[in-house]
């Protein structure tokens, strides 16, 4: 697994894009949570050798909106990690990308909703961080390898 993360805007998805060449591949499957209702990612692509989830922090922010607990949303979160893990594994091609904004910088949000938000964002990064192989910060387009 490779997590991608930096701030917004900063240019983490064109940086996935060209570290992998997807622009001459066909042989992926992106999910974008900016661009989508919530739904649960299917890991059944055999066509596929990576499968890219972005927007994980806009994921999370859709399971609050839903009403799930903290409990509930990580848990949600661990499963749908551990789903990408097994679909990666399943063959030695496969690469399986999670892309994520940091929201933990700036000013600490007055609104409970926002804090929690942020609070469960950066422990489920902390999860995908350690679970990844790689991880990546990318800040204006510019990347640095944490693992």
């Amino acid at each position: 697994m490779h997590f991608v993360t930096g701030g917004h805007f900063n240019g983490k998805a064109t940086w996935v894009r060209n570290l992998y060449g997807l622009a001459e591949r066909d042989d992926f499957t992106w999910v974008s949570f900016y661009q989508t209702e919530i739904i649960d990612p299917v890991f059944e692509c055999t066509k596929s050798n990576f499968y890219i989830i972005e927007g994980i922090e806009s994921y999370i922010k859709s399971l609050i909106e839903m009403g799930l607990n903290q409990q509930q949303m990580i848990e949600q979160m661990k499963s749908l990690i551990a789903d990408g893990l097994d679909w990666e594994n399943a063959a030695k091609e496969r690469c399986f990308i999670l892309i994520g904004t940091d929201i933990s910088k700036g000013i600490v949000p007055m609104e409970k909703k926002n804090r929690d938000w942020r609070d469960i964002t950066g422990w489920v990064y902390q999860d995908i961080a350690a679970k990844a192989e790689k991880v990546d910060v990318i800040w204006y387009g510019i990347s640095r390898k944490l693992k």
